[in-house]
């Protein structure tokens, strides 16, 4: 797809100066939001980094009053009244110049409340959400999952079926992935292998086996990368790699002639944002172009991994002065122009800076997942918090078991729960075999044959006893 879109909105057309506000009485008192930005950021479920940036709803009388303005909002309005403004902001020119007016119109004449309704109804199934992901802006999509329960959440997002290949095949209804993350502190080879095969024996692997590196230079990450792809190749695992540097670390290390499957990148929702990542759009068109060029996959060509998480831009002082979670939202339409295999929204990970406790973990996790499956996106979660937030493992079996339900991609594999270099807690191992079992799911297909193959795990997806003499455990 082109990366430089033509605009079938011309600038002239955008009406950017102050529209007209909204009001509504609730519990006797009068309420009044000036702007569609205060609107969607009063209307947003409490979150303690909205609070940090001075753009939450001063009581829940208020959230309410919001809500309900909201819910009258036309979903037109989000193609003209911009939340950050086109001429100074690439993700907002991506966002409009890449609109598909023709997916958009059996939603064009609905207000926000309306689309909510639309989107729960038994006739609104997969095909029909498929075929209107491209005509829907991240802004609509933030805007209608903040009207939406938390089980409204799960049963829209369980209507998406969002699928990708690379060496295998992901997001087949039915199924969860795991992405197995072997993070060792010193990047040591023995300590990371050792962690694969642990994962691999575990019945992980199947998104990817991907390495955060504890040291980003071109060096190091062409070394991971050749020990996963030896390893890939030495036991013909249909999966794919990836060592989680700098999207300018991996374009070196492809021309230094490194095996790359996948390109990874942190991304945001604002050109300002981004540029705190030291990225734009010309570089990730760059990178998603050498990492094709490759030819590795053989089932898809699904190449990039991008990265998320709500108060991002918040944290770079490059949210202009927008709620996280349209924040979070806007960053997918950066992720749906480079036809990505994974995104994984990091949900807890920045801290409760940003989301305080299990229950906005819980809420920010089902609101990642929904919208960017309605954006047509391959969502994952990083079902995780740091030790300082108000939040346990009780909270993430909770989101974990939800987001199952529906239908999450993908979910994050850690020895032991406990990422011994980036420090926080995420899911174990066992916690994919855990929900496959509870929920009927199975690994990527081709995965799962070869599970069956090395005699990891029986016919029907049980996992089997390994004993020393075991394939994967010899020298």
């Amino acid at each position: 797809m082109s990366h430089a879109p033509t605009s079938r909105y011309p600038h002239h057309s955008f009406n950017l100066a102050p529209m007209s506000g909204w009001t509504c009485n609730v519990g006797g008192r009068h309420h009044s939001f000036a702007s569609l930005r205060e609107l969607m950021a009063m209307a947003t479920p409490l979150r303690s980094g909205d609070e940090l940036a001075g753009v939450a709803a001063a009581s829940a009388e208020a959230r309410v009053a919001a809500q309900h303005c909201l819910a009258d909002v036309p979903l037109t309005r989000f193609l003209t009244d911009l939340l950050v403004p086109y001429d100074t902001d690439e993700v907002t020119r991506l966002i409009i110049d890449t609109h598909d007016a023709a997916a958009f119109a059996p939603v064009a004449n609905l207000t926000v409340g309306a689309f909510r309704d639309w989107l729960l109804r038994y006739e609104t199934d997969a095909s029909v959400l498929t075929a209107l992901a491209p005509g829907l802006t991240p802004e609509m999509v933030a805007a209608v999952t903040k009207l939406m329960a938390n089980q409204d959440l799960v049963l829209v997002a369980k209507k998406c079926n969002v699928r990708t290949a690379f060496r295998n095949t992901l997001g087949a209804r039915g199924t969860l992935a795991v992405r197995l993350q072997p993070n060792h502190p010193t990047d040591d080879p023995r300590g990371i292998a050792a962690s694969i095969i642990d994962g691999l024996l575990h019945g992980c692997g199947d998104a990817c086996i991907g390495i955060n590196p504890a040291t980003d230079n071109v060096d190091s990450t062409v070394t991971l990368l050749r020990l996963l792809d030896e390893l890939i190749t030495r036991y013909t695992i249909p999966t794919q790699s990836c060592v989680l540097s700098h999207v300018t670390t991996t374009i070196e290390a492809i021309q230094r002639g490194a095996p790359v499957d996948l390109v990874f990148q942190s991304i945001a929702g604002t050109e300002a944002a981004n540029r705190s990542f030291g990225i734009d759009l010309a570089l990730l068109a760059e990178a998603h172009d050498a990492a094709r060029s490759l030819q590795r996959g053989t089932v898809g060509r699904n190449v990039m991994y991008f990265e998320t998480g709500q108060g991002s831009a918040l944290s770079a002082e490059a949210h202009h002065g927008i709620d996280q979670h349209t924040c979070e939202t806007r960053a997918y339409a950066v992720a749906r122009a480079f036809d990505p295999l994974l995104v994984n929204t990091v949900v807890g990970f920045i801290g409760p800076e940003y989301l305080y406790d299990g229950k906005q973990i819980i809420r920010a996790g089902l609101e990642d997942h929904c919208g960017g499956k309605l954006l047509g996106l391959p969502m994952g979660v990083d079902v995780c918090y740091t030790n300082h937030a108000a939040a346990d493992q009780d909270d993430m079996d909770t989101l974990l078991t939800m987001l199952g339900v529906a239908g999450c991609n993908y979910i994050m594999g850690v020895p032991g729960a406990d990422d011994i270099m980036l420090g926080y807690q995420s899911t174990a191992f066992h916690d994919s075999h855990y929900l496959r079992q509870v929920l009927d799911l199975k690994p990527a297909p081709e995965f799962a044959a070869w599970l069956d193959k090395m005699s990891i795990t029986t016919p029907t997806g049980k996992l089997q006893s390994v004993t020393p003499n075991h394939p994967l455990l010899k020298p």
